[in-house]
């Protein structure tokens, strides 16, 4: 008989290098491992002392089996700040086990919690697990809305 019971809390200081590894899981999860710029020393600094993101983890007997990396977005039409997710990721092992939707589920009474009328994020278009997963929970898909980026040097050398 399985006694591990899933809790999910806040990250710490502490927890920077767990962070790191998640990311780099999670990007070669998607085949983007080689775009991995974070560091321990840039997550510290921009998650726990600028205080531009935060971090939760699901954990199994004190172990992390997976993480959701999230902030504050804003909608002009609401008025109101929304959650958005950036990343969310569990080890294969663990998944299908239903700690996705307990991470979810704690997002979501963040959410709540913090008056955000809207919680949000993108997927993958190839990631068919992912996609089915957010569907079970109900979410919809924007269909309308594309997404645009600036990166690198585009952002200091913009064409007007």
């Amino acid at each position: 008989m399985n006694t591990s019971k899933l809790t999910i809390r806040f990250t710490t200081e502490d927890d920077v290098p767990q962070i790191l590894t998640f990311i780099r899981a999670i990007a070669e999860y998607e085949k983007l491992l080689d775009q991995v710029e974070a560091t321990e020393d840039v997550l510290r600094q921009t998650i726990f002392v600028e205080k531009r993101a935060e971090v939760i983890f699901a954990e199994l007997d004190g172990v992390a089996i997976g993480f959701a990396l999230f902030f504050h977005n804003f909608s002009t039409f609401t008025g109101r700040p929304g959650l958005y997710l950036e990343d969310v990721f569990i080890y294969k092992e663990y998944r299908g086990r239903g700690y996705g939707k307990q991470i979810f589920k704690r997002l979501a009474q963040i959410a709540a919690e913090r008056n955000c009328p809207r919680f949000e994020w993108i997927c993958l278009d190839w990631n068919k697990p992912s996609i089915d997963f957010y569907l079970s929970m109900n979410a919809v898909p924007l269909s309308d809305w594309t997404v645009y980026r600036l990166e690198g040097d585009k952002i200091d050398n913009i064409s007007c």
